[in-house]
């Protein structure tokens, strides 16, 4: 491997997964990497940087949707393969600020697309910004990667590069329809003079457990063997929810906003809590998701301090199914009480909810992701259930929790309107 001028190290080969090395120096101007879980992209990427940075004298802004998502996932990826390289003495990593600069005055820079205008100031101490790196760019709105791409400018030694990294979820989803209309399941490679699209999976990282394997290998429902196991785009078919947009939602609508409905899911160290703050329109039957949050291994006078300067006294209906963690948050000053559940309950409160529009603010993102997944299941002849699949659902528990008394009183209301028809 090549040494830079100004700093002596050597990247060795075994570093890198074989399937990933060529494109270490790949200098074609937009470039995806995508496919199943645990394939080794994002590690790759990361590698990347670290060399471009120290070898290439290139300087980096990686970006996610949402700011705090980039510090527990790409920012400590980047930092874990400095120390893995021993390449540490070479690098400043500001924790708070979430910037790494090179001793050569080249940077990586980690933004949130918050607030994508601000992303127009950014500049390195050092030359132009080079690459840009959109980690999970499916969570990404289109017109946000266009202004990214225009980011790309300025004179510059080496070629600018536009990368993205993603599991692929649905082909509705504006990048399938914008970069992949020439390349199928099948396809593993697609490279032309100004886009390289590689999809990998597990079978390409080398460096799995044997139980990584079998998890991705045994995975029984057929849409996250398809995605997360296979790398392949899904189709629309048994998702459940389809009546909802992102939105950027403004400070003046939330000041506005009079009819707030909170909702908790419980959960520890497997599953998370989920905490979700809604206002409801009820005249024009519009739901605006405003807030989460989404943790793990909160105790519950924990879940109290997080929730307090949130919803201050306001009612919040949580799943009725843990009394003792909803006496505790009353305890600590919450307005909670247990979500009413019955027979078929979840049923219906999905086919409720389908009967509204749902508005997610764009920060909202583990709701996001929740709901662009949540699907039907399947029998073997592989056709579709009224029963929804039981995983990744916590938010949309929390949100049915949340409207648990409004369903109620819709069929109090429907009854009584049943009632008067048949004594006229």
């Amino acid at each position: 491997m090549r040494k830079s001028n100004q700093i002596n190290f050597t990247i060795k080969k075994s570093f890198i997964n074989p399937v990933y090395f060529q494109y270490l120096t790949c200098s074609i101007r937009n470039q995806i990497f995508f496919g199943g879980s645990s394939s080794g992209k994002s590690k790759f990427l990361a590698q990347r940087c670290i060399f471009d940075v120290l070898c290439q004298q290139r300087n980096y802004l990686i970006v996610r949707n949402v700011s705090a998502s980039l510090r527990t996932s790409t920012f400590n990826e980047i930092s874990k393969v400095i120390l893995e390289w021993k390449a540490d003495k070479f690098f400043n990593i500001n924790k708070t600020d979430m910037v790494i600069t090179c001793k050569n005055n080249y940077q990586v820079l980690f933004k949130g697309l918050d607030d994508v205008g601000k992303i127009k100031s950014i500049t390195p101490i050092k030359g132009v910004i080079t690459d840009i790196w959109i980690e999970e760019a499916t969570e990404t709105r289109r017109d946000d990667v266009k202004q990214l791409s225009k980011r790309l400018r300025g004179l510059s030694h080496v070629k600018k590069r536009l990368t993205f990294s993603f599991n692929p979820i649905m082909k509705n989803h504006w990048i399938f329809k914008e970069y992949f209309q020439s390349f199928f399941d099948n396809d593993k490679l697609l490279k032309t003079d100004k886009q390289l699209i590689l999809k990998t999976t597990y079978k390409d990282n080398l460096y799995l457990e044997q139980d990584d394997i079998e998890e991705l290998e045994d995975e029984t429902d057929s849409y996250w063997y398809e995605v997360y196991t296979l790398g392949n785009w899904g189709v629309l078919g048994s998702i459940i929810f389809k009546n909802w947009t992102v939105e950027d939602i403004t400070k003046e609508q939330i000041d506005e906003f009079d009819n707030y409905k909170n909702g908790l899911d419980f959960g520890f160290s497997v599953d998370p809590i989920a905490f979700i703050r809604t206002h409801y329109d009820k005249k024009r039957k519009i739901i605006y998701v405003t807030k989460e949050f989404y943790h793990f291994e909160l105790t519950n006078p924990q879940i109290a301090k997080q929730l307090s300067p949130v919803i201050d006294r306001e009612l919040i209906l949580c799943d009725s199914a843990e009394p003792k963690s909803i006496k505790e948050l009353r305890i600590n000053g919450i307005n909670a009480i247990g979500a009413r559940k019955g027979k078929d309950s979840v049923l219906f409160g999905i086919q409720w909810l389908k009967q509204r529009t749902i508005i997610v603010d764009r920060q909202c993102q583990e709701f996001i992701n929740e709901i662009q997944l949540h699907q039907w299941q399947k029998n073997r002849a592989g056709e579709t259930l009224s029963i929804p699949i039981d995983n990744n659902n916590h938010l949309l528990d929390a949100l049915r929790y949340a409207y648990s008394l409004e369903m109620e009183y819709s069929v109090v209301t429907s009854v009584k309107t049943i009632r008067k028809r048949k004594r006229r």
